[in-house]
């Protein structure tokens, strides 16, 4: 095992097939933003990251469309901790922020470079479980501390 690469812990517990078909979703949501220029559907993640990333799950549209896919082709729950995935929705916060900023103020190539690294993120998470935020958070830890004088 890496032990460089570590993850946020927390008490609660999250179903991590949930968190994959968020992943699928903003996976759709962003193709649909590169398909259409429209930036409604980057919006709708910006919203639902910040529900999520602020601990309000229950209300984010992904997670409540997730729950029914899993329920519909009865996919079993595999419950893990919940921090990584907070963690994740909050880089998930600043990626949606990013898109919606450079594409509001007239940087289509900046925002669909971002939102494509994104879309990157969302797939390795959707697809195979690879969460990205678990190796970027060691360097965030240490940077934490580092400003936080520890």
């Amino acid at each position: 095992m890496n032990s460089n690469v570590f993850c946020p812990i927390s008490f609660a517990k999250i179903d991590e097939n949930v968190a994959r078909i968020n992943a699928a979703q903003t996976v759709l949501l962003l193709g649909l933003y590169f398909a259409t220029q429209s930036i409604l559907p980057v919006f709708l993640l910006l919203v639902d990251f910040v529900l999520r990333g602020s601990g309000n799950a229950r209300f984010s549209p992904l997670a409540i469309v997730s729950k029914q896919v899993q329920k519909i082709f009865a996919i079993a729950p595999k419950t893990v901790n919940a921090g990584r995935k907070l963690f994740a929705a909050r880089i998930g916060i600043v990626f949606s922020a990013a898109v919606v900023i450079l594409h509001l103020i007239g940087l289509p190539f900046s925002a669909f470079t971002v939102a494509g690294v994104f879309a990157f993120c969302a797939f390795l998470e959707a697809a195979f479980s690879f969460c990205v935020a678990c190796r970027i958070y060691p360097f965030v830890y240490k940077l934490n501390l580092r400003f936080s004088g520890q």
